[in-house]
């Protein structure tokens, strides 16, 4: 089932051809619009037409972050003001926001890419959509609910908190998909199973489930606890939102990337150089159509693999695989590069262990530590000391075992670690900073 086969299902050399005609269009774009590429272009020697294939474009610049900081707010606008119909903005916790703007034709593509998401993970008109992703100037809730429209179902404009409610609107209005955090969706069942109400007794039968990186792990333990067939979705606000990419119901191997409005590229994090298809590496994407903010190579930070080979589904776009985490909050410990989704996957294989986890990095004297501290079930948890030391002792030899890193697991009762109703805080690091 598609929701514009034209397009999903284009023959490759049809699909490149694509790219390359609107990517040329692009780069005249920003050449004439924007000086901070008109600059980058001029220090590389190159100019727009000097792109003749799709193998050219790895002599362009990239984009990064703090590039967006930097030409905060609109200096990196394409479009003229008077042109610009909606401004989102990241959180800045870590610096200045990163501000995107969209005009009309861009609030038009990104509801039909979140529409053809919707459908390639088995959404249909007939739906009604529990969006819990955030309103606001985070992209997530106003994307997905904008796709939902362009679809035919119904929306549900719930946003995130008052999970009570949350439930209780899930229980009367008969909601059949929900969207939002995958482990707000965990936080979602523990509280119904608090409030006497099983998600089984709901109409709930999809969940779409993005903007933190989440195990195959922990997509078993929310299909089991939710009662529902869990879909991971792709997206950042710098590019679109979410939408960019989604894994199709048929096969649930790895995400389509819309490929006729970006152009993925995989490359080695450190020397930025192409990794051979299959690897493991930076996600790196040009947006192909968008008119207010487009960015070229844009570094995501994203650690992920492309394939080019076919889906049994029939779409043609190419596929990445579930994020594994992020170059710049990927852990270094003592030597070990440790992404929070490989102890994660761990974890969640262990009986008894529940998905509420942290990982806590101190330094003492010159030595990093690592601390895992992770939920285990009431009825565990008042088990014997010895039993509770044998399980955190199983647990560190599991990590040493996988990762070749010795860590201290602390056991803790159910409900210590605190939950999010956006992207859950996996990690606290209380290294010096250099």
């Amino acid at each position: 089932m598609y929701y514009n086969e034209e397009f999903e299902t284009l023959p490759r050399p049809a699909l490149e051809a694509l790219q390359v005609k609107r990517l040329k269009s692009m780069l005249e774009r920003v050449y004439c619009n924007v000086p901070f590429y008109k600059d980058k272009f001029a220090s590389l020697g190159v100019r727009p037409d000097s792109l003749k294939s799709l193998e050219d474009l790895r002599r362009l610049p990239f984009t990064v972050k703090q590039d967006m900081r930097d030409a905060y707010p609109y200096g990196l606008f394409s479009a003229p003001m008077e042109d610009i119909v909606r401004i989102h903005a990241s959180s800045g916790t870590t610096g200045k926001p990163t501000v995107v703007g969209y005009t009309h034709k861009d609030i038009e593509i990104w509801s039909e890419l979140m529409a053809r998401s919707f459908v390639s993970a088995g959404v249909h008109r007939g739906d009604i959509i529990h969006n819990s992703y955030g309103y606001g100037l985070f992209t997530g809730g106003l994307g997905a609910h904008y796709g939902a429209e362009k679809l035919g179902a119904s929306v549900i404009p719930m946003s995130g908190g008052n999970t009570k409610r949350q439930i209780l609107i899930m229980k009367d209005f008969g909601s059949t998909v929900l969207t939002c955090t995958p482990s707000y969706s965990l936080y979602l069942a523990e509280a119904a199973k608090e409030e006497g109400v099983d998600f089984r007794s709901l109409s709930l039968r999809v969940g779409i489930f993005g903007a933190e990186p989440w195990s195959e792990s922990m997509r078993t333990e929310i299909e089991e606890k939710l009662n529902l067939s869990a879909i991971d979705i792709y997206g950042l606000s710098e590019i679109m939102g979410p939408g960019v990419a989604i894994e199709c119901q048929e096969a649930k191997c790895g995400l389509h990337i819309w490929e006729d409005h970006f152009i993925p590229e995989i490359i080695n994090p450190e020397t930025g150089e192409p990794v051979p298809e299959g690897e493991k590496g930076e996600l790196v994407i040009t947006t192909i159509t968008k008119e207010g903010i487009p960015l070229l190579r844009y570094r995501t930070r994203d650690i992920t693999s492309i394939t080019y080979e076919p889906c049994t589904c029939g779409r043609t776009h190419a596929r990445i695989a579930r994020m594994s985490g992020r170059s710049d909050d990927m852990l270094i410990i003592r030597g070990v590069n440790v992404f929070p989704s490989q102890i994660e996957s761990i974890l969640m294989r262990i009986e008894g262990v529940e998905p509420h986890y942290l990982l806590i990095v101190e330094r003492k004297g010159n030595l990093d530590t690592l601390e895992v501290q992770v939920e285990v079930d009431e009825r565990l948890f008042s088990d014997e000391i010895k039993h509770l030391q044998a399980m955190a002792g199983a647990i560190e030899k599991e990590i040493k075992d996988l990762l070749s890193l010795t860590c201290k697991v602390r056991l803790v009762e159910p409900k210590t670690i605190m939950r999010s109703e956006g992207k859950a805080k996996r990690v606290i690091d209380n290294r010096p900073k250099v």
